[in-house]
């Protein structure tokens, strides 16, 4: 695996506040890259983090592109062992800030894609749910499958969670051969968000 830093200068960006300047930094830096002007809501976690327990059932959990932690915060609160948890970020400063602010959380700085070689062959269909908070509605259709395949290869028939801002769903299910249902919808969150449930379809 490859771990985030420890630089101390994070612990003091590891606040609420500097959390949410950092996110809008980034933002500012590549738009296309956080997929929201704001970071998740409460409200949105909490429903997250409900469908990610559920989906689980007490195996461990992966979060995709974790960003400053909005949804981290959340599957903790909900119920997930910081020990269940995995989180992957490829921006360093934000993948420092998530393991000086969440300790106990498994944080990796790397690239999704290449997600079965950062979990490690020891992890490698022992994982319960896989969240992904990539904007996967902004990337081109290959670069979807390719993630698609690499959670596919890390945790075989479980799929994976998606929070996403569309009204309809953010993946053409058909083209990637998948099930999707949305689990959930909040209105409260800015813009008002969904929770999607994909999975492989099933042969027949």
């Amino acid at each position: 695996m490859v771990p985030a830093g420890t630089h101390a200068e994070t612990r003091s960006a590891s606040t609420p506040a500097s959390r949410t300047l950092l996110f809008l930094r980034r933002w500012v830096a590549n738009p296309l890259e956080m997929g929201s002007i704001v970071p998740s809501s409460p409200a949105l976690g909490r429903r997250v983090a409900a469908a990610a327990k559920r989906i689980a059932a007490g195996a461990p959990v992966v979060e995709l592109g974790a960003g400053t932690g909005a949804i981290t915060r959340a599957l903790l609160e909900g119920g997930i062992a910081p020990a269940r948890l995995t989180v992957v970020e490829i921006v360093p400063e934000m993948a420092d800030v998530l393991a000086a602010a969440y300790q106990g959380v498994n944080v990796v700085c790397g690239d999704a894609w290449s997600l079965r070689t950062l979990l490690g062959p020891e992890a490698t269909g022992r994982v319960g749910a896989v969240v992904c908070g990539i904007p996967l509605v902004l990337l081109p259709r290959p670069r979807q499958a390719a993630l698609i395949e690499a959670i596919e290869d890390a945790a075989p028939g479980r799929g994976f969670l998606h929070y996403s801002y569309c009204i309809t769903s953010p993946l053409p299910r058909a083209a990637h051969g998948l099930e999707g249902r949305r689990l959930a919808w909040t209105p409260l969150n800015l813009p008002p968000a969904s929770v999607w449930h994909y999975r492989p379809r099933a042969a027949g």
